[in-house]
């Protein structure tokens, strides 16, 4: 390789030109590279933040249904049984409430004493006596009728507290027209006067014959009801366990 010890002055100064500028060209490139690496990772470091926060925000598959019905006390239901309906101990003409206080939050319902009075003193009975403490809802609905289904210590929907009880203001002017509004909250029964422990939430009007006793009104967590059934059933269809898991943790009841 030649030193260029042979070239005249002219060509010599014309070469260490060449050379600086070839120099100076070399280092603009290098000066662009390092920009345009610098401006990639920025791009990438605003992807991973905008991915984390996507993350944090969604989760893994599965994630929100955790977040959203996560809070569910320790224990298991007591299972209690009896041999008869409990005697009438409150006083009809009071006004009753309670709160179901799942792991999803508070639903607030005001019990109408008054018309179904031996299915509030059943409910009442029940609450009192923690039967509803750590029981799954087992069965939501929502294609046609739209409703969570609670009340059964088994999870199974034919769990029973050991006896039945007959049916009460099947005449409430509300369900005469084959419809139970939205709010309702009525008894589940296996055909006419076989109420037990098991009632059901309506989140959405829903077609129903008048033939589940009405015995209370939601006044709060209509939207919990919602939003639990607009994350399905873990099977994916209408009818079927909810996918949430919908877990009472306690019912207290308050007279007004």
């Amino acid at each position: 390789m030649s030193d260029g010890g042979d070239s005249s002055p002219a060509e010599r100064n014309a070469a260490r030109r060449a050379r600086i500028e070839e120099l100076r060209a070399a280092e603009r490139a290098k000066q662009k590279r390092r920009r345009t690496i610098i401006a990639l990772s920025g791009v990438a470091v605003a992807a991973l933040i905008a991915g984390g926060i996507a993350w944090a925000v969604a989760g893994r598959p599965g994630s929100t249904t955790t977040a959203f019905c996560g809070n569910t006390a320790a224990g298991s239901p007591n299972g209690k049984q009896w041999k008869t309906a409990p005697a009438m101990s409150i006083d009809t003409a009071a006004n009753y409430s309670a709160t179901l206080k799942t792991s999803c939050g508070d639903i607030g319902i005001r019990l109408d004493a008054k018309n179904a009075p031996h299915t509030v003193n059943n409910f009442v009975f029940l609450a009192q006596q923690a039967y509803f403490d750590h029981t799954k809802c087992h069965r939501l609905t929502n294609s046609g009728i739209y409703v969570l289904q609670c009340g059964d210590p088994t999870g199974t929907g034919s769990g029973t507290p050991g006896y039945s009880f007959n049916d009460e203001y099947l005449n409430d002017p509300a369900i005469q027209g084959g419809t139970y509004p939205a709010g309702t909250v009525a008894m589940a029964n296996s055909g006419p006067n076989t109420n037990g422990s098991q009632f059901f939430l309506v989140y959405q009007a829903s077609q129903l014959s008048a033939a589940y006793t009405p015995f209370g009104t939601i006044t709060s967590g209509l939207d919990i009801l919602q939003h639990i059934s607009k994350d399905g059933t873990d099977t994916g269809t209408g009818d079927g366990a909810p996918k949430d898991t919908v877990v009472i943790n306690s019912v207290p009841v308050t007279k007004n």
